[in-house]
């Protein structure tokens, strides 16, 4: 199965494209020559990333049938100096809310999705130094 996906120049530094039907504006800031009329599309690499895992932890969790109330996933990731510039460093922080939230069960469901089912973790594991952490708040 193949994905494409195309852009299309819109003026400065601004492209929109279509993406599963919805559209989606990148540009520059406005000290490169852009408008800021969207996001950049290096912060879009954390984003996927973000989705990916948050999704298979929540379709993974509710298959063990844990009751979380909340969930975020948060990348931080470092930006090279030198160019091109690049993650060279990203953690994704896993906070949960809930009450008496089952810790094994979630160590499993995050460990599931960053080693066997999240694409995204899988390409970036083999070029960018990768960690994570889980932060559990019973309420």
């Amino acid at each position: 199965m193949r994905t494409k996906i195309a852009i299309d120049w819109t003026e400065d530094m601004s492209f929109r494209s279509e993406v599963n039907g919805h559209e989606i504006i990148i540009d520059a800031d406005e000290k490169v020559g852009g408008k800021d009329r969207g996001p950049r599309p290096k912060p879009l690499m954390l984003l996927a990333l973000a989705g990916c895992t948050g999704m298979d932890v929540i379709s993974i969790l509710k298959k063990m049938r844990v009751d979380v109330k909340d969930f975020r996933v948060t990348t931080d990731a470092n930006n090279t100096e030198e160019q091109p510039k690049h993650y060279d460093e990203i953690i994704v922080r896993y906070e949960f809310w809930g009450d008496n939230l089952p810790k094994d069960k979630i160590e499993k469901a995050v460990n599931l999705s960053e080693e066997r089912y999240c694409g995204v973790s899988h390409v970036y594991k083999q070029y960018i130094k990768m960690s994570s952490e889980i932060i559990i708040h019973q309420k």
